[in-house]
Order: C-alpha cells, then sequence, then structure tokens
C-alpha cells in the first residue's frame, strides 16, 4: 500500500493561534472552520502577555493533511498574526472542570473527598447535599474524574477546552519563514 505524504488517521490536533485584539476575532476565525466544514472539539481564547493580542487554542480532529490545511487558511485571515500546530509531546496541555456532585451524607461526601484529593482537586464549595470539585489537569485526568464523580450524580458541570503551550524555550513568539511571508502579504494590502 503507497502511503502519501501526509498520515490519513484522525486523531486530535491542537492550533494555537495569536490574533489581534479585535472585536469580533474570535467569530472570523470559528467561521473559517464552519465554511471548510470542520467541527472543533474545543476552543479557549483569552489575553495574551503582549497587549493587543489574544490568544486562541482550538482543537479539532482529523487527519494531518486538513490540519495543516486549515492552519494555512487561519494564517490568510488578517486579524491572525501567528498560527502553530502544537504536538502533544512537545507541549503543555491542560483543562479546568468545575463538577457539582450530589452527597447527601457523610459517607458519599467522604468518598468525593476521597476522589477529589486522588486526582489533584479541590473542593470549593459545600451544602448540605452537594460538593462542588475544581479540577485542573489534561483531558484524560478530567475524564477519569468525570466518570468516577458520575456514579455520585453529577447535578451540573462547567468545563473549559485546552489550554496549551509549548515546552521549553520556544514559543508562539519565534519567528518563522512562513509567518513573515503571511505578514508580508498582509502589510501589502
Amino acid at each position: 500500500m503507497k502511503r502519501t505524504e501526509f498520515d490519513t488517521q484522525k486523531k486530535y490536533y491542537t492550533l494555537s493561534l495569536l490574533v489581534q485584539d479585535i472585536p469580533g476575532v474570535l467569530s472570523q476565525v470559528a467561521r473559517l472552520f464552519s465554511r471548510k466544514g470542520y467541527n472543533i472539539e474545543s476552543i479557549v481564547s483569552g489575553e495574551s502577555n503582549h497587549p493587543g493580542q489574544t490568544r486562541i487554542t482550538i482543537v479539532i480532529k482529523g487527519d494531518e493533511l486538513m490540519v495543516n490545511q486549515i492552519a494555512a487558511q487561519c494564517r490568510k485571515l488578517i486579524p491572525v498574526q501567528v498560527v502553530k500546530i502544537l504536538e502533544e509531546d512537545t507541549s503543555v496541555q491542560r483543562e479546568t472542570a468545575l463538577i457539582k456532585v450530589m452527597a447527601v451524607d457523610r459517607t458519599t461526601r467522604d468518598e468525593v473527598i476521597q476522589i477529589a484529593n486522588i486526582f489533584r482537586a479541590n473542593i470549593i464549595d459545600v451544602s448540605r447535599e452537594t460538593l462542588t470539585v475544581a479540577a485542573f489537569g489534561d483531558h484524560s485526568k478530567i475524564k477519569a474524574l468525570i466518570k468516577l464523580l458520575g456514579d455520585f450524580g453529577i447535578l451540573e458541570m462547567a468545563k473549559t477546552g485546552t489550554l496549551a503551550i509549548e515546552r521549553g524555550r520556544s514559543s508562539i513568539y519565534d519567528e518563522s519563514k512562513l509567518r513573515e511571508e503571511y505578514n508580508y502579504g498582509k502589510n501589502v494590502l
């Protein structure tokens, strides 16, 4: 069987974008994915350490060719300054979850607290019938915690998408030829 240049196996990919902090930029990026027919598994947007710039982290499921194509399309958007595809082994990726669990008796409370401790999660709210657990970790850790707490009855849950940053000295601000090429085209317009 002949292999193409790109692996066609579908898996999760994380894109990190640095964009101008202008109204509607998140919507503009999300619309690009919608127009191309790509489903966003998670999207997180927040300020960066440079004023006037916002960092967007997007997780999508697809193959390598698809991810490279959508990254190239993102780079063409005027407010997009940098697009990086983050590899799982060279980046730190984390999620946050708030999980409100039924805990009507002492035994149940103790069990939920033990599970929270094992996962290094915190109990951030207590009422007579509920405990709210806050957890921070990689996707598999959050998923496992949710599964275990599900046995007690989850009343409500709020979960972020994936936040990601490169390990070591590499950063989204590293200059690259590709970035310069796209910025040149944007500045000429």
